[in-house]
C-alpha cells in the first residue's frame, strides 16, 4: 500500500549539486523523483538538515537540459551495491522555480524519452 502523497517515479538521472554557501560542485544519480523531493545516491558524506543547489541533467532530443531545484536532506543511509560504495539521500525541495517545476512534471508523466541513442564508428 503506498502511504505517500505524491507518486515516486524510477529515473537514472545524473545530478550536480553545491552544499548551500560551499566552494565546489559535487556529482550524484537521481534514483526516483516526486513532485515535492528527490532520492540521490553520492558519495559524499552530508549532514542531514543540510540545503543543496541541485541540477539535474536529462536528455531533451539530442541534447542535455536541466532542471534546478534547492533542496533540504531530510535522511540519509549508507548504500553500497556491486562495485559502488556511498550515501543515499532524502531530499525535500525547498525552492522550484515554475518553468523547472514544469520540466520535472514531464519528466514525471514520462514526456521525456530516455532511450540510448546508437553510437556508430
Amino acid at each position: 500500500m503506498e502511504r505517500r502523497k505524491h507518486t515516486r517515479i524510477s529515473v537514472d538521472l545524473p545530478l550536480e549539486y553545491r552544499v548551500m554557501n560551499a566552494p565546489y560542485a559535487h556529482g550524484g544519480l537521481v534514483v526516483n523523483a516526486s513532485e515535492v523531493g528527490l532520492l540521490i545516491n553520492s558519495v559524499k558524506n552530508i549532514p542531514i538538515g543540510s540545503k543543496l543547489k541541485i541540477a539535474v541533467l536529462f536528455p531533451k532530443g539530442f541534447e542535455l537540459t536541466n532542471f534546478e531545484v534547492f533542496a533540504e536532506i531530510i535522511w540519509k543511509d549508507l548504500y553500497w551495491e556491486e562495485d559502488w560504495e556511498g550515501y543515499r539521500y532524502g531530499l525535500k525541495f525547498i525552492k522550484i522555480l515554475e518553468e523547472d517545476r514544469a520540466k520535472l512534471k514531464q519528466i514525471l508523466s514520462g514526456q521525456y524519452q530516455f532511450e540510448e541513442i546508437p553510437f556508430h564508428r
